[in-house]
């Protein structure tokens, strides 16, 4: 999915919800930092999004614009409606680094997008096959800190085992 489509969703989950401000979590909020994000990085043809103000609106948002609506068959991607307790993953604090994505393109819609390395942290905690090769992208397309991410392992709520096996991976990954 690339930032045009992107906005797309957003304009369309905002209409549907009502809400003007949209929470995007998932690999396409890299797309707020990174608006030209290399194609190897945007092979995903989903959203991961909530409503900020009326996450209920998200089912909604599922059966509208979801995976196999109309929608999603007439543009080629498509909204997944989550809940905001899908970013148990995500360290302490990353609401507070939402990044906007707001254009003419998302007529005053305002998406709020993971900052990179709390998407990034995200996936290391989910630990896919899939998520570990896209932080291996974004390491090495040089589009994150590792001082940053060795220093939010802390705001992590996992078990102190695991902020080790996610610090040794990302020295490992990052060549430090």
């Amino acid at each position: 999915m690339n930032r045009s489509q992107l906005e797309h969703i957003l304009r369309a989950a905002g209409d549907i919800s009502e809400d003007d401000e949209i929470v995007v979590l998932g690999s396409t909020s890299l797309l707020a930092q990174f608006p030209n994000a290399s194609p190897d990085l945007l092979y995903s043809m989903e959203a991961d999004i909530f409503p900020k103000n009326k996450p209920e609106m998200a089912q909604v948002i599922d059966g509208c614009i979801g995976e196999l609506s109309p929608f999603h068959q007439t543009f080629g991607y498509y909204a997944h409606g989550i809940g905001p307790e899908t970013a148990k993953n995500l360290p302490k604090g990353w609401e507070q680094r939402l990044i906007p994505l707001q254009s003419p393109n998302t007529r005053g819609i305002t998406g709020w997008c993971l900052d990179i390395h709390d998407l990034v942290l995200g996936k290391y905690v989910s630990g896919r096959e899939k998520d570990l090769a896209f932080n291996s992208q974004i390491i090495n397309q040089g589009l994150v800190s590792q001082k940053i991410l060795l220093e939010r392992i802390k705001f992590l709520e996992v078990p102190e085992l695991v902020k080790d096996q996610i610090n040794r991976k990302i020295k490992a990954d990052t060549g430090g």
